[in-house]
C-alpha cells in the first residue's frame, strides 16, 4: 500500500466523539424516530427507509459515530445496529435479516458459498473498515501498565499462572509492586471475533502453552466468562486481579499490557495496529472485491503491534430491494472515506485505514447492483461468483 496509517497522527480518542441514544438489546438507533415510526421522505435525499445492521460490539462505538454522520447526509435513513457479536451478525446476515453485518473475522469459504440466497443470487463481500488494538486489560490497584509475553499471557488465560506476583511475572515486570494477589481471567461467552483474533495470536506465537486452535468460541471450561465487549470489560472494574482481552476503545480506566514483539515490549496504540495490516497480505481465491487479510501474527518489528482486529462490515455484491441497496452502497462509501474514517477515530481510538483500502472499498460500493436498476435479462459476470474470480 502506497500510504500507511501508522505514519499519520490520529485525533485525540475524545475530540469530536458522538453517542447516540441506544434502542433495546444495545442496538445503536439514529434519534428522532419513534418506535414504529417511518422517515418522512425528502425528494433530494437519495437514501430512504429504515435499515437495520449487527454484528461485532467492537465496532459499536464506531458505528455510532458513522451512523451519525451518514445521517447528516441522509436526514430520511433512519438506521439501528444491534453489537450481538460477530457470530451472531454475520448469521443474521446470511439469513437475510439485515442489511449489513459486521465481523471481527472474515467470512469463512463456508458462509461464502451460503451467502447467495440472502444476495439475491450474488455473494458477501468482506470490506476492512475498522482496525484496531486488542488489550489485554488488568484491574491492579496502582498499575497502569505491565510487559507481558504471548507466553505469559496464555498461561494466564488457561490457568497454569494463578497470582500476580508469580515470579514469571515479577521477572518481566521487576519495577512494578505486584500484588499477593489471585489472578481472576475473564473471557468472553459468546461467539466473539475478538476471542477468534486473541485465540489466533496466542496460537501463533505461544503455540506450546496455547495450543487451541483459533475459533470464536472460548476453548475451555473454567474461568469466568461474560457477554459481549462491555460485559468483560465491566467484569474486570468490578475485580479487583480481573484481567480480559477486549478491544482497546473500551478498556480506557483499566491497567494495560504492552506485549513482546520480538526483543521489545509494544503498548497498544492504532498507528502500531495498523502497520500490521499494512504488512499482511490478502486472503487469496476470494470473490472480486472481497479485501479479507491474513495477519502476521509473528511480526517482530517495534513498530507493530500484532495482537490486532480487522473488522469488517459484510455486505452483498447484489441487492433485490433498491432501496435496501442503495442505502448500502452509500453507506459503505461513507465509513470508508476520510470523514468517516477520522470520525470513527475520534470515537473509538481506531486507525484511519490507508488511502488504498479507501479507494479499493469505495470501488466495491460502486461496484453493488441493485437488482431492480437492471434490465431482467442482464446478469452478473459468473466468473466473479467464483471463489477462484479476480481478486
Amino acid at each position: 500500500m502506497s500510504t500507511s496509517p501508522y505514519t499519520r497522527l490520529l485525533s485525540a480518542a475524545t475530540a469530536g466523539a458522538l453517542v447516540l441514544p441506544l434502542a433495546g438489546c444495545g442496538a445503536v438507533a439514529l434519534p428522532g424516530l419513534g418506535a414504529g415510526d417511518e422517515p418522512t421522505a425528502d425528494p433530494g435525499s437519495s437514501v430512504v427507509g429504515s435499515f437495520r445492521g449487527a454484528g461485532a460490539s467492537s465496532q459499536e462505538a464506531a458505528m455510532e459515530a458513522w451512523i451519525s454522520g451518514f445521517q447528516e447526509q441522509h436526514p430520511d435513513a433512519a438506521i439501528e445496529y444491534d453489537p450481538v457479536g460477530s457470530g451472531a451478525g454475520r448469521e443474521d446476515f446470511l439469513a437475510g435479516r439485515t442489511a449489513f453485518g459486521a465481523s471481527d473475522v472474515a467470512l469463512s469459504d463456508e458462509e461464502m458459498a451460503a451467502s447467495g440466497p440472502a444476495c439475491d443470487g450474488g455473494n458477501a463481500i468482506d470490506l476492512p473498515v475498522y482496525i484496531s488494538p486488542i488489550a489485554v486489560a488488568f484491574n491492579l490497584e496502582g498499575i497502569d501498565r505491565l510487559n507481558l509475553s504471548s507466553d505469559l499471557m496464555a498461561r494466564i488465560f488457561t490457568g497454569q499462572i494463578t497470582r500476580w506476583d508469580d515470579p514469571a511475572i515479577v521477572a518481566a515486570n521487576p519495577e512494578a509492586k505486584l500484588p499477593a494477589l489471585t489472578i481472576t481471567p475473564v473471557h468472553r461467552s459468546d461467539d466473539s471475533g475478538t476471542t477468534e483474533n486473541f485465540a489466533d495470536y496466542l496460537h501463533a506465537t505461544a503455540p506450546d502453552s496455547w495450543p487451541h486452535e483459533p475459533d470464536g468460541l472460548w476453548p475451555l471450561p473454567e474461568g469466568f466468562a461474560a457477554d459481549g465487549t462491555s460485559g468483560v470489560t465491566d467484569t474486570v472494574r468490578s475485580t479487583p486481579g480481573g484481567i480480559t482481552y477486549a478491544d482497546a476503545s473500551a478498556t480506557a480506566d483499566l491497567g494495560r499490557v504492552a506485549i513482546k514483539v520480538g526483543e521489545e515490549y509494544v503498548p497498544y496504540s492504532a498507528d502500531a495496529a495498523a502497520a500490521v495490516v499494512d504488512l499482511s497480505p490478502r486472503i487469496e481465491n476470494r470473490y472480486e472485491h472481497d479485501l479479507a487479510f491474513v495477519l502476521d501474527r509473528k511480526i517482530d518489528k517495534p513498530f507493530a503491534y500484532p495482537m490486532v482486529l480487522v473488522s469488517y462490515l459484510v455486505v452483498c455484491s447484489r441487492y433485490e430491494d433498491k432501496a435496501e441497496g442503495r442505502f448500502v452502497k452509500e453507506f459503505v462509501e461513507y465509513v470508508a472515506s476520510a470523514e468517516g474514517q477520522e470520525r470513527a477515530a475520534a470515537a473509538a481510538g481506531s486507525a484511519v485505514i490507508s488511502s488504498d483500502l479507501q479507494d479499493w472499498i469505495a470501488d466495491a460500493a460502486k461496484a453493488i447492483y441493485l437488482t431492480q436498476d437492471r434490465p431482467d435479462d442482464q446478469s452478473v459476470d459468473q466468473a466473479q461468483d467464483q471463489p477462484g474470480g479476480a481478486a
